[in-house]
């Protein structure tokens, strides 16, 4: 590939002799891979010794991409993928579009899925038209699967068009979020309509999904890790993962209490699980997780918010939000997104809304 006449680092084009699709590791600039940490085996989410010192799940788990996102700008029309996860997840009641593939958006525009094959092992190869009438360069965003893992990926780009490095999020410091497999993003039927990513493309904000399915049980490691990031704001949300009420209400305020001593300024918004139609069980969770939140508010913290998740899909779809009464399906995770858009903009814009209703 050669450098452009302004010798701008950042900016490529692809060598107009080259072969038709010119691939490119986008390990390397100017594209940037956002959420994910990468060694030689592949992407990843968390450092490995934290990951295993939570539990098996978390260190499993940890190979997943959720939450990862490819960015760069350039001014093709048609984008090739060429990937080798490291293993497929299918699942009777989640799409492999969502759990195994990349979503395309250009200037926050969905143009498409690289769709894996039914059959995959490891390897696919998938293209995307998506057309340039304006023949402009455009930002793209390819978000990774959510339940599997990539140990590498290239991008196919045709010969002579021209690519840079993608622009900064508004903002850059990420929100992180802890939590289950909704979290995860499970059941998304692809990867940009998980509530994070969601999130991401709606508040231009830098995030890190630490969703991990059926392994986030508040353990004080991950509370300490989280504790020691760089964050704009952090979203707790793990009660699903509790094996009952008694472990959440051990360890809830706990975490809570870790990270805040760490980040005394930090928005830290607590959710509890989205369910419509809550049983005792769940409202007792409820109550648990809202009473962190009150303790917190009481001794006069600012910088802490509560939403009610037996609210949040009333709001649109009510029962119709989930795939199996747990696991939200599409519309279930833009409710999810949309109650937590006004509280996370007025957290990072440090306005005063520390509980949100929806009624």
């Amino acid at each position: 590939m050669n450098k452009n006449n302004n010798n701008d680092k950042d900016r490529i084009t692809a060598a107009p002799d080259s072969a038709q699709t010119v691939y490119y590791d986008v390990s390397q600039p100017p594209f940037t891979v956002h959420g994910l940490l990468k060694d030689e085996a592949g992407y990843y989410r968390l450092p490995h010794d934290v990951a295993a010192a939570a539990n098996d799940g978390v260190k499993e788990l940890n190979l997943h991409t959720a939450g990862g996102r490819l960015r760069f700008r350039t001014d093709a029309g048609r984008i090739s993928l060429r990937a080798k996860l490291r293993s497929v997840t299918r699942m009777p009641h989640f799409a492999l579009t969502g759990s195994a593939g990349f979503d395309l958006y250009s200037d926050n525009i969905y143009r498409g899925t690289f769709i894996p094959p039914m059959d995959m092992e490891t390897d696919f190869i998938s293209e995307l038209s998506f057309g340039n009438s304006d023949g402009g360069i455009h930002e793209i965003t390819i978000h990774f699967p959510l339940y599997s893992g990539a140990a590498s990926l290239e991008i196919g780009l045709p010969a002579g068009c021209e690519i840079a490095k993608s622009s900064a999020y508004r903002i850059q410091a990420p929100v992180v979020y802890y939590g289950s497999s909704i979290t995860q993003g499970g059941c998304a039927s692809r990867p940009g309509n998980s509530y994070d990513n969601i999130l991401s493309r709606l508040l231009s904000c830098e995030h890190i999904n630490l969703g991990f399915s059926g392994s986030a049980k508040g353990e004080m490691c991950m509370a300490e890790y989280i504790a020691g990031l760089k964050m704009s704001a952090f979203v707790l949300d793990y009660d699903h993962n509790a094996p009952n009420p008694e472990h959440l209400e051990r360890t809830h305020a706990p975490f809570f209490r870790t990270v805040r001593n760490n980040n005394p300024a930090l928005p830290i918004i607590i959710m509890t699980r989205p369910q419509p139609n809550p049983n005792s069980d769940d409202l007792m969770r409820r109550n648990i997780v809202r009473q962190t939140f009150e303790t917190a508010a009481e001794s006069g913290d600012q910088n802490v918010f509560f939403i009610d998740g037996t609210q949040m899909l009333h709001a649109f779809g009510g029962d119709s939000g989930t795939v199996d009464n747990t696991h939200p399906n599409d519309l279930g995770f833009y409710c999810i997104a949309k109650a937590l858009e006004p509280i996370l903009k007025s957290a990072l814009q440090k306005q005063d809304m520390r509980s949100f209703s929806f009624s």
